[in-house]
């Protein structure tokens, strides 16, 4: 059963512009389940808070793009041509 994740809107000191969800979300899926959030923070092209980060990777998880697995590694899951594809077959239903 998943976990309910919730995102404390009112300590939220700033949002993170479109461009950095983005380029965060790029980073997960192409070093997909190798980095846990501190050191996945570190690693990032462009510097930013690590509260302007954790924002963003609540987010993530929120709206289930990205789950963390028991050692705490950032995992991609988020494959909606994928799952239309397997929707389509007839046998799996």
């Amino acid at each position: 059963m998943q976990e309910a994740i919730i995102i404390d809107t009112e300590n939220i000191l700033r949002y993170p512009r479109l461009d950095t969800v983005l380029m965060v979300e790029e980073f997960v899926k192409k070093h997909d389940g190798e980095f846990k959030k501190r050191k996945l923070w570190e690693s990032l092209p462009k510097k930013m808070m690590y509260q302007t980060f954790c924002v963003i990777i609540d987010y993530l998880a929120y709206s289930g793009k990205i789950s963390i697995d028991k050692e705490g590694k950032i995992g991609w899951i988020y494959y909606p041509e994928l799952a239309r594809k397997y929707r389509a077959l007839t046998d799996l239903r």
